[in-house]
């Protein structure tokens, strides 16, 4: 149940973030519910994969580097979600640390953990 209620946040986050951002755009909400299931996978099978690689350049920047890693994982879910386009790197960039900060927050309102 409460990876439904995840997917659910991520999507809503999404949705909200794309009206704030000129760059980040989304045709509908069933475009960002698919986006969170995408996501949702890629972090799950190519994050680790890419913070294996990019472990030097995470160290050499003290740790600066994941936020890359998360940039080029969004733009990998753009790739792959049809219905959906972010406008380039620095795009994907903010709308990663806005969609984490935002998840955050509304995981921690709705989300009990035992």
């Amino acid at each position: 149940m409460n990876m439904l209620i995840r997917l659910l946040i991520t999507a809503v986050s999404a949705y909200l973030l794309q009206m704030i951002l000129s760059g980040v755009h989304f045709s509908d909400f069933t475009t960002t519910l698919v986006f969170a299931l995408v996501l949702g996978i890629l972090n799950l099978i190519l994050k680790p994969i890419l913070k294996i690689l990019g472990l030097p350049l995470t160290i050499i920047t003290l740790g600066l580097f994941s936020f890359v890693i998360n940039a080029i994982v969004i733009l990998i879910a753009d790739y792959f979600v049809e219905g959906m386009q972010v406008d380039g790197f620095w795009w994907a960039l903010i709308f990663s640390i806005l969609l984490s900060i935002v998840t955050s927050v509304l995981s921690s309102l709705f989300i009990k953990e035992d």
